[in-house]
């Protein structure tokens, strides 16, 4: 089977989504040479995850209403209010609220402030 080995994030402005990746879920945003590309690591080698690319959006933005054309990426955070909390602090909007997905765990859809969708997820906790 073929697994997700690298994500890449397109922005009209780079700056500004590094700032919101960094301030929301801490994520190290490091250029990559002296090119326009910056590397994305989201935690450390020894735990589960992939890692990603920043680079500026080529064409339009997309449009506030259009639908998803691409992968959306979900993360998962111990807590889904304080996440929240900090996406709509650092220029994040809702584009589906917070629900609970049963056997799942709380699961919501954002907006970057590049106009990107992702998910946060909070797990269920696990019963023995």
């Amino acid at each position: 089977m073929s697994r997700p080995v690298h994500f890449e994030i397109h922005a009209a402005d780079p700056e500004r989504a590094r700032n919101f990746y960094s301030s929301v879920f801490g994520w190290k945003i490091d250029q990559w040479g002296d090119i326009p590309y910056w590397v994305i690591t989201t935690g450390d080698d020894d735990q589960p995850g992939v890692n990603g690319g920043l680079l500026p959006r080529r064409g339009p933005d997309p449009e506030p209403d259009a639908p998803v054309h691409g992968f959306v990426m979900t993360m998962s955070v111990v807590d889904i209010d304080a996440t929240i909390a900090a996406i709509e602090v650092n220029g994040g909007t809702v584009a589906l609220p917070k629900d609970k997905m049963p056997g799942v765990g709380l699961l919501a859809y954002y907006k970057d402030t590049e106009g990107n969708i992702f998910g946060i997820l909070q797990p269920e906790e696990r019963q023995s």
